[in-house]
Formats: structure tokens, C-alpha cells, sequence
């Protein structure tokens, strides 16, 4: 605290040794005593059941301020001027809505007239108190200023009270004190108002270099000290010019105007910042607040970690931190700086420059004018550019940017050497600015934190989808919900299936939040399994029903599961509770609503599942999502349906053009806070000429002949040159085949899309392995081979034995 402010600290802190008691009176919204302290009894002279319920105004009846005949106080002289004593009654009739203090003389039954140090601090937010004051007899001041005469320091007493009062807004009031002092937790605050309320005294625990919370320094008016008067009156008194009265007021009045316009300055710059959680939005209205007013340059840099979104920086910075300049507001002309401290560098800074000192202390370091060694020394580090002319002769003001003890980061302020040069004064202004920047910077850190662990989540359970599947073409969308945290169970998923077929799927876990996300991902891999197993879709729902209710009974999901058949030109599709697909016609270009049995969401168990089968034709395409597209709040769903047909029949030059119609047809209508899930599938189909199926027998011959059709069917494709490579693997999965069939025959199926697909089909169940076949070994190396030269292959469950596939890559024609 600098010598300015000492003596207005004096009050507070003798209150915190114990030694005077303080009136603390809580006033609500309509202007009535919610709370009144023993100490507001003693000082005040009426009792708490007098007092409460009554007009603060008529308990607390001021006379205006002090005449100026009070030069004894060791407090020093206060304007003689009545705003002292209005600030009070307008802060008790709701007229202030910025902390306030000064000194008044109030009439008291049997007490004559009493002076009055008192402090006002308007409380924010829900709850009916509205004002916390607190006012202290400035006679025990005075008495017990002589009583300590000469010493060093204050005595700190800090015993540990419990919140225990009969005040019912104490809680809300001790979650309302860390907005008025952002320094301040909340575990301090509810300490804190336990002692006010329960024995009188403001703070509890604070070391030499904490500011006393419930003194507002920068709030009171600054007086004359009697060191300066003597002073100015020796000076007077030897150039013969004595120092008059008016000169004084005069001064004081300038002091006083001063305070209160950097208090009006620190409330502007409060409602400016902190608009919007966006960090790089906070970023350049903290800068853009302290141009031109404050300072002419602010430039701001912040710890890497905070920049890049990353958690809570830990440890105290050291030579090697990296701080990026975030943003750099001037004056000058434009583009003076860019060049030579462009936004975006990041640069550590040695132990001996006045920025170290800031960001390791974390208390502001103020340099009045840098001289030419410093400027060299600052621009020392800055290679290949002279940073000098831009710095040297200006003051400069260093402010730490904190939160929870941690410095985030800080910011450089300079003056042009014209102006005033930075003061003690601009020193605790630069404080408090920075210590409410922190605190806003610090929540859109957080805020940009947790949207990016959320958006990670989310995007590491959502899958990538390939554009091409077997006979479709695909496209997705996922737009989270709007609100913060609104991680969603929205899914969206495509499985590639035996015989070319697709599952086409979509979901939503009811509710939202990391629990929501994390039954959607199991959910997810659940029907990623069982597609895998070549489920018919009713059984598949049926199944993933039975999962959910083993999972617990917590969540509901809706779910719809479509299987697309390109050969068969058919889709198979079933529903859990999901709302309906929208099928778009190529011949006409109409879309209509599936009429699918709608079926009871996944979990509620014991209910039956339907299928139905769509005939489909080649360029129809599919409209599957989840219901925050559709579903506005105030607004029945049915509009929504009926926008999505709409829009998903709109002609669109690709299937990324067609989503995009579908989302801004549907997301511009406001109120969504829901997040969606969208996918279109354009179903294609398979040609009849494009597919080759043979039967084989259970006979180690038809292993040639299967070579034999396959290097034929192949020339008739054009497609000779894959056709060695085709025939080998072909030639391998039929082996396996007959050799590990039962009675059904072997099933090879070759299908020309984008890729050449081949399929070999059996009776067994058993999914075959590779294996690490030795040099004496006589078996093992098939799919070995298989796996060297296939772009793709696998091999998965069906309901009469098990499929096994490979794709190769076809040559550009």
C-alpha cells in the first residue's frame, strides 16, 4: 500500500488488531435494515429491534460533512464539501451502485452528534440485501491513535469465528463479497462475514502485503497530509507567500476529483470487459478499455498454457516461460508497432528486466521514465529490431494478471513523454484493473477450456466416416448444443456389412452432459458389435434394449438402424422411439416421411421391435437425424418435419451442398440448445452386370475352377491387371472354405463399385486368424497373404456361418 493510501488503511486495520469495533448494517432493496450489529447498537444508539424493517435513512440522519477545523485527526482534513455526506444518503436510498466512503456527522439520541467514518459497497445479484455498510466512531480512532503513538506496526489478531449469525442473507453475503473485491475467495468471504457480523471486525489473516478488503482506498477522498502542508507552508513562508485556506480547498477538491474519477474509470472499464467468454474477445477489450484513457500502448502477454487453451498453469514462472503477445492497442500511428512487436510472438524474458520482476512477484512494477541504459537493456532481446525509439523516455507500468495467486500474464502500459508520468496512484488503479482483468480472462480461459475438453470428447466418440461405402454415397453433420458444456448423446455411424450392404445408423441419449457422452459411446460400439454380427434390425434394437438395461436404468436413448442392400435396391429399417427419415425421390425429386412402427426408446425394456423393408431406386436418397434439428422449443415438431422434407429436397450440386441446405433451413429458426446428428446417404445401387455370384461345391477341384471363373469374369471387366492378385487370394479364402465348410455349399461373389469387392461365404461360425506360420508349418499363410496384398479385408458373422472379404484397388481408366 503506497503512503497515499496508508492512513485510509489505517482505519481497517486497527479494526482488524481488534482494537475498534465497527457498526455493520445490511440495508435491502427497498431501503429497510435487514441486519444491525451490536456494534451499529453502541454506535447508533438504537436497538435491533428498533431497528429492523426500518428506513435506513431515518437511523442513519446526516448532517453533511465535517467543517474544516479538524486538523488535529491524525486522519487528516476532508473536503468541506457536503458530497461527503449526500454520497451516504444516496448510497442508503439505492442511488449509488459503485462502493463509496467518507466521513459524515450523524445525529444520535443522547449522543449529540457523532463523526462517522463509514464505507459503503453495494451488493450484487439475486437476494434482497442490496448495501453492506459498516461506519466507526472516529473519536475511538483518534483516542486510540494517541493510546499506540509510535508504533511500527499493527498488532494483526486473527481468531478463527465460525459463520454463526441470525442474519439470514450472510450466506448470500458471503458469495457476494468476491464480487466486490475479486481478490477475495469465497472460503475467505464467508470467514470474513462471520467475524463482521458475529464481533464487529472487517478482516481476518491478511499478511503485510494484502490490501484490507473492506477498505476502499481508491474509493476514499484522498486528503492533504499534514507533512505535505507543513511543507508547502515553509516553502510559502520563506518566499514571503503564506499558503491560504482557498489554495488548500483547492487542492483537496483536485485530489478528491481525481480519486473519483479513476473510480468512475475502474466501474467504466469493469462494464466493458468480460461481455462474452470468448478469449480472444476479452483479450482486446481489456486492451481497447485502458486506450487512450489510462495509457497510450498496452500491449498483453499471456502464459502459453492460457493461450493455448490448456489447464490451469502451475508453478511460478522462470526464466524459460514462454508469453505470447496476445494483443498490442497504441496511439501512435498505424502500424508503428506491428513490425516491431507483432501480435503472436512468443518470448521468454530474462531475470533483470522489470517484466520478470511483475510476473514473479506478481505485484505491479512502475518505472517513471525508462531511461536510455534500460531501453537498451529491454530492447537487448529483441533480435534484429530497435525497439528504443518506441520505448525510451516514456513511463512505463507493469500489472500482473492474476487469478487464484497465479499470474496468467501481464500487461505493459506506457505513457508518451508528454503526459504525466505514471504515479502511486496509477499504480493501485493499474492494480485493481488488472486484478478484475485477471479474474475476467481467467473465466474465459476456463470457459475455453472446458469447450475444447468438451469438443474433444465429442468429436473422439463420433466417427469418421468414409464419403463411398458399397453402393451409396455418404454425408454427415454434428452441430453440439449452444449452451455451455452441452456435450451431447447425438450419434451418427455407418458399418460396412457382408454382401455390400451398409447399416446406416442414428441415436440420441436423452439429456445431456459427460454421462449422457459416455452412455452414447458404449451405446455406439454396442451396435457397432452387433452390426458386425450381421443382425437383422429388430434383433439388433431388441439386443441393444437388454445392453441399456444391464447398463442401469438412468438413460433412455432413441435409436434408428437402417440396412441398405445396393444389390437388392431395399432398405431394412427399424426404429427405437427415434423420430422418422425423410426419403428423397430421384425420378420426381419428393420427399416423404418413412412410415415406420416407431417402437418404445432403447431402455425401456420389454417392448417388441418392428422392422419394415423400402423398395428404393438408384439416386433416392435417405435423411436421418436426430430431434434438436427438428425440435424448436414453443413450436411443434411437426414444423420442423415438415422443413426438413422441404429443405432435403432442394436439388444441391453435392451431398455437403444438400446438408448445408437441410442446416440452414433448420438451424436459423432460433431457440436450438440442442445438439444434432445428420446423415444423408445417396443410395446408388449396385447394376445387376456389375455383380458375378458362383456356388461351389465341398470339393478341393473347385478350387481351380473358382481361379478360373474369377480370371475370366475379371478380362470381361477390363480388369486383367488385377486379375493375378484376385485369383491368389480368391484361391486361399476358397481353400479355407471348403476345408472348414459342413454341408452348405461355398457362396464366391465378386462386385465391381469403386473398388473391386470379393466375397467368399460358408457354414462355419469360426472367424479365421492370421497366423505366425513357421518355415516348417503346412498351413497358416493364406490370410497372410491375404492381408500383404488386399487394400481391405475381413471377416465377420452371419446368421448361416461367416463371411469373408477382401476389396482391391481398381487401375484409374
Amino acid at each position: 500500500m503506497d503512503r497515499g493510501t496508508e492512513r485510509d488503511g489505517a482505519v481497517a486495520e486497527q479494526a482488524a488488531s481488534g482494537r475498534i469495533p465497527l457498526a455493520v448494517v445490511v440495508v435491502d432493496r427497498e431501503g429497510l435494515v435487514s441486519h444491525w450489529s451490536s456494534g451499529a447498537r453502541r454506535l447508533f444508539g438504537a436497538a435491533k429491534e428498533e431497528a429492523l424493517g426500518r428506513p435506513a435513512v431515518d437511523l442513519l440522519p446526516v448532517s453533511g460533512a465535517l467543517p474544516e477545523d479538524d486538523d488535529i485527526s491524525p486522519y487528516g482534513a476532508y473536503a468541506a464539501y457536503d458530497g461527503l455526506g449526500h454520497d451516504l444518503e444516496s448510497s442508503l436510498d439505492g442511488r449509488l451502485y459503485y462502493p463509496a466512503a467518507g466521513r459524515a456527522r450523524l445525529t444520535v439520541p443522547e449522543r449529540d452528534r457523532v463523526d462517522v467514518l463509514w464505507w459503503a459497497y453495494p451488493l450484487v445479484g439475486p437476494g434482497p440485501e442490496r448495501l453492506l455498510v459498516l461506519g466507526a466512531d472516529v473519536g475511538r480512532l483518534q483516542q486510540d491513535d494517541q493510546d499506540h503513538d509510535g508504533d511500527t506496526g499493527y498488532e494483526r489478531v486473527a481468531p478463527a469465528f465460525a459463520l454463526h449469525t441470525d442474519f439470514p442473507g450472510a450466506e448470500e453475503l458471503a458469495r457476494k463479497l468476491p464480487e466486490i473485491l475479486p481478490s477475495m475467495s469465497v472460503d475467505e468471504s464467508a470467514r470474513v462475514v462471520g467475524q463482521i457480523l458475529e464481533l464487529g471486525y472487517p478482516v481476518l489473516e491478511f499478511s503485510q502485503n494484502d490490501r484490507v478488503p473492506v477498505t476502499p482506498d481508491w474509493g476514499v477522498p484522498r486528503r492533504v497530509e499534514r507533512r505535505v502542508r507543513r511543507e508547502r507552508a515553509a516553502r510559502a513562508a520563506a518566499q514571503g507567500l503564506p499558503l491560504s485556506r482557498e489554495d488548500t480547498d483547492e487542492v483537496e477538491d483536485l485530489e478528491y476529483a481525481a480519486v473519483r474519477e479513476r473510480l468512475e474509470f475502474l466501474n467504466e472499464v469493469s462494464g466493458r470487459i468480460g461481455t462474452s467468454l470468448d478469449l480472444s474477445r476479452t483479450i482486446i477489450e481489456v486492451s481497447k478499455a485502458v486506450v487512450p484513457r489510462f495509457t497510450d500502448v498496452a500491449g498483453t502477454y499471456l502464459r502459453e498454457q492460457v493461450v493455448a487453451g490448456e489447464g490451469f498453469p502451475e508453478g511460478v514462472p522462470d526464466t524459460t516461460t514462454m508469453w505470447h503477445r496476445v494483443a498490442v492497442e497504441h496511439t501512435d500511428e498505424p502500424g508503428r508497432w506491428d513490425d516491431v512487436v507483432p501480435v503472436g510472438e512468443a518470448m521468454p524474458f530474462p531475470a533483470h528486466t522489470p517484466f520478470f520482476q511483475c510476473m514473479t512477484t506478481g505485484e505491479p512494477v512502475l518505472v517513471p521514465r525508462i531511461s536510455e541504459e534500460m531501453g537498451h537493456a529491454i530492447a537487448s532481446q529483441f533480435e534484429k529490431r530497435d525497439i528504443r525509439p518506441l520505448i525510451t523516455g516514456r513511463s512505463m507500468l507493469v500489472v500482473p494478471l492474476k487469478a487464484r495467486h497465479v499470474v496468467l500474464g501481464f500487461m505493459i502500459l506506457l505513457r508518451h513523454p508528454e503526459r504525466p508520468v505514471f504515479n502511486d496512484m496509477d499504480r493501485v488503479t493499474g492494480a485493481e484493473l488488472a486484478a478484475r482483468a485477471g479474474l475476467v480472462l481467467d473465466n474465459a480461459r476456463m470457459y475455453t477450456y472446458q469447450e475444447s475438453v468438451a469438443e474433444t470428447l465429442q468429436d473422439s466418440m463420433l466417427p469418421h466416416i468414409p464419403p463411398r461405402m458399397a453402393g451409396c454415397d455418404i454425408a454427415t453433420r454434428y452441430l453440439p448444443g449452444t449452451l455451455l458444456g452441452r456435450v451431447g448423446g447425438d450419434w451418427f455411424d455407418s458399418v460396412k456389412l457382408p454382401g455390400a450392404r451398409t447399416a446406416l445408423v442414428v441415436g440420441d441419449v436423452m439429456g445431456h452432459g459427460l454421462n449422457s457422452a459416455a452412455m452414447m459411446g458404449q451405446l455406439r460400439t454396442a451396435v457397432q458389435t452387433m452390426a458386425a454380427l450381421d443382425l437383422p434390425p429388430a434383433r439388433l434394437l431388441r439386443n441393444l434394449d437388454d445392453l441399456a438395461q444391464r447398463l442401469g436404468d438412468t438413460y433412455l436413448a432413441t435409436c434408428l438402424y437402417a440396412v441398405y442392400d445396393p444389390i437388392a435396391s431395399e432398405l431394412h429399417i427399424a426404429n427405437a422411439g427415434h423420430i422418422p427419415p425423410a426419403l428423397v425421390r430421384a425420378d420426381n425429386g419428393r420427399s416423404e416421411l418413412l412410415d415406420l412402427p416407431t417402437g418404445a426408446p432403447i431402455g425401456v425394456g420389454g417392448v417388441p421391435f418392428e422392422a419394415v423393408r423400402v423398395r428404393v431406386e438408384p439416386g433416392d436418397r435417405i435423411v436421418m437425424c436426430t430431434d434438436g434439428l427438428v425440435e424448436v422449443r414453443g413450436e411443434d415438431i411437426g414444423v420442423g418435419l415438415t422443413t426438413l422434407c422441404e429443405s432435403a429436397a432442394h436439388p444441391a450440386a453435392s451431398m455437403d451442398d444438400a446438408c448445408d441446405t437441410i442446416i440452414r433451413a433448420l438451424n436459423t429458426r432460433g431457440g436450438r440448445k440442442d445438439d444434432v446428428a445428420l446423415l444423408m446417404a445417396r443410395l446408388n445401387g449396385i447394376a445387376p452386370q456389375d455383380v458375378a455370384e458362383w456356388r461351389l461345391a465341398l470339393d478341393p477341384e473347385e478350387v481351380g475352377r473358382a481361379r478360373a471363373v474369377v480370371r475370366e469374369q475379371l478380362h470381361d471387366w477390363g480388369l486383367e491387371r488385377v486379375a493375378d492378385g484376385a485369383e491368389l487370394m480368391v484361391s486361399e479364402l476358397v481353400t479355407n472354405a471348403v476345408k472348414n465348410s459342413h454341408s452348405r455349399p461355398v457362396e464366391l461373389r465378386l462386385v465391381r463399385g469403386d473398388t473391386l469387392l470379393c466375397e467368399v461365404d460358408d457354414d462355419d461360425h469360426d472367424l479365421p486368424t492370421l497366423l505366425n506360420a513357421g518355415p516348417a508349418d503346412e498351413s497358416g499363410r493364406g490370410l497372410r497373404v491375404v492381408s500383404v496384398l488386399a487394400r481391405e479385408w475381413g471377416a465377420s458373422r452371419t446368421s448361416t456361418g461367416k463371411a469373408v472379404w477382401f476389396e482391391l484397388t481398381l487401375p484409374r481408366r
